[in-house]
């Protein structure tokens, strides 16, 4: 497996957005959902939240210049609840967030995120409240996680955080990453869809 593809630790700054039960929909509207890719994904996150019907910026974390350039995003309870749209995630990542950490997520959503590289990891409610206190407190602070140890580092600080084992296992590995699986496994591919009639041609 490639180096490349391994999620061992992530740092950065980040971002809070406070509320329990935030939704798909809330996170990327369904009107969105119709594109045929994934590209654009990155300009609607939290879009009717951050911007009004003229689309003129609302009050919002995502658009808080404090913010900007933030690759941890911490959340609250049951976050990502809802539908099981993968865009959800997709948004998120390709505006630049790289890690979530939160009370809990909703299962689909914490599942799609790890088939695409993202940590969703879980702290207690003390410590979620603690971390958004401390980044609402002072923007500059830089975050790391670290998924080996399944530690979360600020300053001199140090939380305990958690996350089923087979995503650890999936993302530490890089075995989340189905596509690079193939390609490092490309010759038994091969030998595989060579036995497949559908593959190889039908015979009568």
């Amino acid at each position: 497996m490639s180096e490349d593809a391994k999620i061992k630790r992530i740092s950065g700054r980040a971002v809070s957005v406070r509320g329990n039960d935030i939704d798909t929909d809330r996170i990327i509207p369904a009107r969105y959902l119709k594109e045929i890719t994934f590209a654009r994904m990155g300009e609607y996150p939290f879009f009717d939240e951050r911007f009004d019907a003229e689309g003129k910026p609302k009050p919002h974390p995502f658009n808080d210049p404090r913010y900007q350039g933030a690759s941890i995003l911490f959340v609250n309870k049951n976050f990502g609840c809802g539908s099981s749209r993968e865009h959800a995630p997709q948004a998120l990542f390709r505006f630049g967030v790289h890690a979530i950490v939160g009370e809990s997520f909703a299962a689909i959503f914490a599942g799609n995120c790890v088939m695409m590289g993202l940590p969703a990891v879980t702290v207690s409610s003390a410590a979620i409240d603690e971390l958004m206190q401390s980044v609402e407190n002072q923007p500059s602070t830089v975050y790391t996680l670290d998924l080996q140890e399944k530690k979360l580092w600020y300053g001199e600080r140090q939380i305990a955080l958690d996350l089923p084992e087979t995503y650890r296992n999936a993302l530490v590995t890089g075995s989340w990453d189905s596509t690079a699986m193939l390609r490092a496994n490309l010759d038994k591919v091969k030998s595989t869809a060579a036995k497949l009639p559908y593959m190889s041609g039908f015979t009568e």
